[in-house]
């Protein structure tokens, strides 16, 4: 690819005809400031659908913040579609990566580009200007005791940036979600971003979006990514 943006190309060992016109693209997790999930969650993906996976290996913060991560996966999602229709194209990110996948949805049709055939976003923020309650009642690794109330802060100030945390790019809940693709919601019982992606997932069906949400029982947020 030619996109000038790092990829990890996973390649199913059995690729059929009837696969070999579709593609997969991956926002990996790790808080904006890591890639820990760009290999574990694009080679299962990868085995499982039969279908290629293209992992963006996308800036991250702090000394990349927003919005240098979503032109990143812009700049390939426009690569892509040099090679894949539009409709033959899904992309997907847990943690980290399902709020870049949210961000890179409302700017492609800011900018006006085609849109994918759908999204999935596996445990995700909602927003940027405050913390949502899950995350005053669970940690990444589920139940871990006393934890203090959201204080109203700027959720991650280190990818916000100087940016409006009610930018409606960086903080989905705010865009216009109306005209979005299909998209797969996934969450858990224990997922410190439960109410991150139960509200998102109530903002798409507001924007008429078809669309729907798993929620598995026990699980932590570290562990839904590997569902």
């Amino acid at each position: 690819m030619d996109a000038r943006v790092p990829v990890r190309i996973v390649t199913p060992s059995s690729l059929s005809e009837s696969n070999r016109h579709k593609v997969l693209m991956n926002l990996h997790g790790g808080s904006f400031n890591a890639d820990s999930g760009s290999f574990g969650e694009s080679i299962p993906m990868a085995g499982y659908t039969g279908i290629k996976v293209v992992a963006v290996l996308y800036r991250l913060a702090p000394e990349h913040p927003f919005p240098a991560a979503v032109d990143d996966a812009v700049a390939v999602y426009r690569e892509l579609l040099k090679t894949y229709k539009p409709n033959r194209i899904v992309i997907y990110g847990t943690s980290a990566g399902a709020v870049l996948t949210a961000e890179v949805a409302v700017k492609l049709k800011e900018l006006g580009l085609p849109m994918p055939a759908a999204l999935g976003i596996f445990s995700t923020l909602d927003r940027f200007d405050a913390v949502d309650d899950s995350q005053a009642i669970y940690t990444l690794q589920g139940f871990a005791g006393h934890l203090e109330p959201p204080d109203g802060g700027i959720h991650d100030p280190y990818y916000v940036g100087s940016t409006d945390p009610k930018d409606p790019v960086l903080s989905p809940i705010y865009a216009d979600l109306h005209g979005l693709p299909p998209t797969l919601f996934v969450t858990s019982g224990r997922d410190a971003l439960l109410s991150g992606t139960a509200n998102l997932h109530r903002a798409y069906l507001r924007g008429y979006q078809t669309n729907g949400m798993m929620r598995y029982l026990s699980l932590a947020s570290e562990n839904v990514r590997f569902l």
